[in-house]
């Protein structure tokens, strides 16, 4: 998506620097399956193989391969939640819970999507429980301040055009989107997904996923000017 590009390249550069993910050894050996074991010949093997035959595998009782699948998606899958969240600690802790839900439905899965499509989807569902849950809650005084002090003022010298706040209004604007909004894109510019991927993680049309990043991209135009 070409108009897209000048965004884009913005996105990429904020924030400044992102948390790593959690470590996988609080899952891996508690939830380890004792069925019998589906071998994969050796780590490369692991290493080339797809998402979908290493969820199989790890069905099967390969601990092994969901090492695998959580290497290969941990960065990703965090910084999607951090992203949506502008929380570290609740990041972790919906990161560690949306592995926890990969593990309970191992047994029962099918590559009917790719796996990264079907990870991200168990993290917009409970994404999607958190906002309505605090929703559903008054705002504290703290969150008022928050909100009041992140509001620039227009007056200030400090909002001549540098780098940390374009990057900083960039993220004023994004805060102000709809959730439905900025998730797809969010989705569409970091994730790099298709419009199509982004129906099926979100669950809605392919053409109200369009809608929405149009939606989207129009407001930050006119929030930043562009």
């Amino acid at each position: 998506m070409t108009p897209c590009a000048p965004l884009a390249r913005s996105l990429s550069t904020m924030p400044a620097a992102i948390p790593p993910p959690p470590a996988a050894k609080a899952l891996t050996p508690r939830y380890a399956p004792g069925r019998r074991t589906l071998r994969l010949a050796a780590v490369d093997a692991l290493v080339e193989t797809s998402d979908e035959a290493l969820m199989l595998a790890y069905a099967a009782g390969d601990a092994g391969a969901f090492e695998t699948l959580y290497a290969r998606h941990r960065g990703r899958l965090y910084h999607y939640l951090l992203r949506q969240l502008r929380d570290v600690a609740l990041a972790e802790e919906m990161f560690q819970d949306v592995w926890q839900r990969v593990i309970a439905a191992r047994q029962g899965w099918q590559p009917q999507a790719a796996f990264s499509t079907w990870l991200l989807r168990i993290a917009h569902n409970r994404l999607g429980d958190h906002w309505r849950a605090a929703k559903h809650r008054p705002a504290t005084p703290a969150d008022a301040e928050l909100r009041t002090a992140s509001v620039p003022d227009p007056d200030t010298p400090e909002r001549q055009l540098s780098a940390f706040e374009q990057r900083r209004q960039l993220q004023l604007a994004l805060d102000d989107l709809p959730e439905d909004q900025r998730e797809v894109l969010l989705l569409r510019l970091e994730q790099e997904l298709s419009l199509e991927e982004i129906a099926q993680i979100t669950g809605v049309g392919r053409e109200t996923v369009k809608s929405r990043l149009r939606y989207a991209m129009d407001k930050l135009r006119a929030r930043l000017g562009g």
